[in-house]
């Protein structure tokens, strides 16, 4: 019961990493393989690099341990998430003579 509410159980995985800075794109991803990332998990990449020079992609496998969020910790997330979305309108709508 305390786990599920306060979380902490951790797995370790496998995770494909893609990070890419040229003038096409400029990016950095982590996918854990098999297993579901949910609001308030924690992803720890092993050994990634800190990142890679312009014009340079890496991908490559790298080790990762994934932290589970409890119930408190997961719904907590959901809620900031969805008040911080409504910074997002703030920006899109303001008329052009504010944003001068």
């Amino acid at each position: 019961m305390i786990a599920w509410l306060f979380g902490g159980g951790t797995v370790e995985v496998r995770c494909d990493i893609d990070i890419e800075q040229t003038a096409e794109s400029f990016h950095a991803h982590a996918i854990p393989d098999g297993i579901d990332i949910r609001p308030g998990d924690v992803v720890v990449v092993h050994d990634a690099p800190a990142g890679v020079r312009f014009g340079e992609r890496l991908t490559g496998e790298r080790r990762a341990t994934v932290r589970r969020a409890g119930a408190i910790a997961r719904a907590w997330t959901q809620i900031t998430a969805l008040l911080e979305l409504t910074d997002l309108y703030e920006v899109g709508f303001e008329p052009k003579e504010v944003a001068a």
